[in-house]
This record gives structure tokens, C-alpha cells and sequence, in this order.
């Protein structure tokens, strides 16, 4: 059996250390989300920070130095909804409101079945704090000083237009704010099936109940 030299010895013994360091700091250079308290490289600094202007602020690119822009005449956004039954809850003369959910949003939907499980979804994140679960009136806010909302299951809520509840939701009413920018146009059609489908059951429940 041949025994290495002791020159060889030394060289690999030397050696050691430097592959272990360039393995360390190869390792180092692989890890994620480590912080770092040096000054950060930006290649390309106008993509980094780049001009900017703020609303109602002057600009002179423009001859009247508005900076916010009218769009263009005939301009509608992508998520704008062109038909005024479905986008306000309202009749295509503007004379009222639509009588019920129109069959558009059903089936886009997927059917009512669809539409209202979707409104108890949404139902029970933005209005079961008011308006609590059974749509009463006696949310957890309420018992927390907050004025109470009028419950669904009077005639007068009940024999509303659709259209009507809808335009509630979207535009507020007295203490309940706007929701419209918060819930898309689907979820608070959605909403108006569900609403629907409380008054039903609660007029069913208290119809068995009665003496």
C-alpha cells in the first residue's frame, strides 16, 4: 500500500479551508429574504424612481396645466356595466326601478340557485354586522351603540323593486354607507337574491310559529 507524501498532505490539508469558505459563501448567495444594510444596486434608476404627479395637481404638458384628464368623449371603462338595468337597478327610461333581478345577471350566474348561495357568501362578510344573519336589524355593531338599520320583514322593505335594494347597496342610504366601489355589480345582485330569500324564509318560520 503506497502512503501519500507528506508535500501532498499539506497542499490538500491547505486547501480545505478555501473550499469550505467558497461553499459558505455560495450557499450564502442562494438565500432568500435575508436583509441587507447596504446601499441597494438599482441598474436602471429612472424605472426605480420615476416621475409622478398627484391628484388635482398641475401639469405642463397640458395647455390648460390640468393634471387629471377628462376622458374622451364615448369612453368606457372595462369594468363599467353599459346596461343601466343591471349597472343602477333602474328602467332603460330612467322612469324607476326594475321590478326584479334581471334574468341577464341569473344567468350569468349559473342560475338563482347559483346567485343566491353566492349572496349569502357575500351577505354574511359586508352586511351581517348591521343587519345580523336573519336580516333583523340586530347585528353586532347595533349592540355596540350603532343605530339600528330597519329590518327586512316589514311589507314596506318587502314589496320594494329590486332595483330599489340594489341602488341601497350601491349608493347607501342615510347611516350605511356606499358599497359600490367595494361590491361588484354581480355580488350586490347577488346580495338582493339572498335578502329575497330571508324575507321568504323568515314569513315561512313566523307563519308556523303563529298561534
Amino acid at each position: 500500500m503506497k502512503r501519500r507524501s507528506p508535500v501532498v498532505r499539506s497542499t490538500a490539508l491547505s486547501v480545505l479551508p478555501w473550499i469550505a469558505l467558497s461553499a459558505l459563501a455560495a450557499a450564502s448567495l442562494g438565500c432568500r429574504g435575508e436583509t441587507s444594510r447596504e446601499t441597494p444596486i438599482i441598474p436602471l434608476r429612472n424605472m426605480y424612481d420615476q416621475p409622478r404627479y398627484n391628484m388635482q395637481e398641475t401639469n405642463d404638458l397640458f395647455d390648460d396645466h390640468r393634471n387629471m384628464r377628462t376622458p374622451p368623449p364615448g369612453t368606457v371603462s372595462r369594468e363599467m356595466e353599459v346596461d343601466e338595468a343591471i349597472g343602477k337597478g333602474r328602467l332603460e327610461d330612467g322612469s324607476g326601478y326594475v321590478l326584479a333581478i334581471p334574468q341577464a345577471v341569473v344567468d350569468r350566474s349559473g342560475g338563482m340557485d347559483a346567485l343566491v348561495k353566492r349572496g349569502q357568501d357575500r351577505f354574511g362578510i359586508y352586511c351581517t354586522p348591521c343587519h345580523d344573519g336573519t336580516g333583523s336589524g340586530d347585528g353586532m355593531v347595533v349592540r355596540h351603540g350603532m343605530l339600528k338599520p330597519p329590518t327586512f320583514h316589514q311589507d314596506r322593505i318587502r314589496h320594494l323593486p329590486d332595483g330599489q335594494i340594489f341602488a341601497t347597496i350601491s349608493n347607501g342610504v342615510r347611516t350605511m354607507p356606499a358599497y359600490g366601489p367595494q361590491i361588484p355589480v354581480a355580488d350586490r345582485w347577488a346580495i338582493v337574491s339572498y335578502v329575497r330569500a330571508l324575507e321568504l324564509s323568515q314569513e315561512r318560520i313566523a307563519a308556523e310559529t303563529k298561534p
